[in-house]
């Protein structure tokens, strides 16, 4: 096995990260320090860290980074105020760079594309310009950061980037993990939400506050237009779907970034209950770990839910307590890491957050150099919370074998 960490390679691991010495940056660093210089994919806190001095990324997420840096210890389950970030993000430098614009750092170019995963969201390639004596010039690695090949309204659609070597992800590296088509899992959110307004309920779904929020939002609405004929979208100028104040700063950061979204306000617990009373409840979005809270309490009668890859493993949303799972996931599914990874034409792959070693080892049987990168993150976490450092399970039941 390749050891990553050994010096000479164009991006190595230390023990804050990975780290090109040719540009003196590292890349989705889980612990900064003062005089660091930060490449960051996206604005999930396991790949975003305060602390660092300078931070680099896409041109979309600047406004989802600076709000999410200011609020580095991630939404607080009860803190439902939609005020102001905290100072400490703002200290920071962020910079952003369009995607495809290349930009000298050091002997290497660096440029972001697109992943696909959240609003900014980007792939990070490196290319060795001199190469020291010349033997690595060109070469081009790209890590990947979190990705999704399905399209995506609420950000831009993935790209692969041809690469020498490609670092990527695996958060749901297994072949029993393949996604529906996201407008059937929003009909059938649509027809759970009209079930819940002829029983005057309000439905809740939870999920993260970056990016599946946002998505939920604005798929829900639409599949709701779609299968809800005769339905009030919403009242007036009131909106169809409320959110957490968590959301909310967020989903004023999309807006502020041009990305279309259907009308959401502020949940206030008199409006949700009284909707719901007159049989048109709101959609109410709220972030992973706010259940069992006196927030959600006050909201009355609900029905809750989530989105979220893990709901394709039996037993997730019984052990979570909650009355719906809808399999919705951000991150690639077994056959969209595969497609990428062949759209790349890379040589190597290092594969890293998530389900990596059997993803390494169907790689390597079809003849691909690929390797294990160690992280200390794993990606969406099926107990709820922040993208974090907490591994994913196993789903019960053997692995089906990949058909060839």
């Amino acid at each position: 096995m390749r050891p990553v960490e050994s010096r000479g390679q164009l991006i190595e691991v230390t023990d804050r990260g990975l780290y090109c010495p040719a540009g003196g940056f590292y890349i989705d660093p889980w612990r900064c320090g003062p005089g660091m210089r930060a490449v960051i994919t996206h604005a999930h806190s396991d790949h975003a860290r305060a602390g660092c001095e300078a931070y680099l990324c896409a041109e979309p997420g600047v406004g989802v980074l600076r709000t999410r840096l200011g609020a580095a210890a991630g939404p607080d389950a009860d803190d439902d105020a939609p005020g102001e970030a905290a100072d400490a993000g703002r200290s920071a430098a962020v910079q952003g760079l369009r995607y495809g614009e290349r930009l000298t750092i050091g002997d290497v170019a660096v440029s972001l594309h697109p992943a696909g995963h959240v609003l900014g969201s980007a792939q990070v390639r490196v290319e060795r310009l001199s190469g020291g004596g010349g033997e690595d010039r060109g070469k081009v690695w790209v890590v990947s950061g979190d990705y999704k090949v399905e399209a995506d309204p609420t950000c831009d659609a993935f790209e692969p980037v041809p690469c020498h070597v490609f670092i990527t992800e695996s958060t749901f590296g297994l072949p029993v993990y393949r996604w529906r088509p996201a407008e059937e899992v929003f009909d059938e959110m649509a027809r759970w939400w009209l079930e819940c307004r002829q029983e005057k309920v309000t439905p809740v779904v939870f999920c993260y506050a970056l990016g599946k929020a946002q998505r939920v939002i604005a798929g829900a609405v639409r599949a709701l237009q779609r299968v809800g004929t005769g339905q009030r979208v919403g009242t007036g100028q009131a909106a169809a779907v409320v959110a957490h104040g968590a959301v909310m700063k967020l989903v004023e950061a999309y807006r502020q970034a041009g990305v279309d979204l259907p009308p959401v306000q502020h949940a206030q617990a008199a409006e949700v209950k009284a909707a719901a009373q007159r049989g048109e409840a709101m959609l109410l979005v709220a972030p992973t770990g706010s259940d069992h809270t006196p927030w959600l309490r006050k909201m009355g009668p609900v029905s809750t839910a989530t989105a979220s890859g893990w709901m394709a493993v039996r037993g997730t949303r019984r052990r979570r307590n909650l009355e719906r799972g809808f399999v919705l996931s951000d991150h690639a599914d077994w056959p969209g890491l595969l497609a990428a990874i062949n759209a790349t034409g890379a040589s190597r792959v290092g594969v890293t957050h998530g389900h990596v070693d059997p993803l390494v080892r169907y790689l390597r049987e079809r003849g691909t150099d690929a390797w294990p990168v160690p992280t200390r993150f794993v990606g969406e976490s099926p107990q709820g919370g922040e993208e974090e450092e907490r591994p994913g399970p196993a789903p019960e039941g053997p692995p089906e074998r990949e058909r060839r």
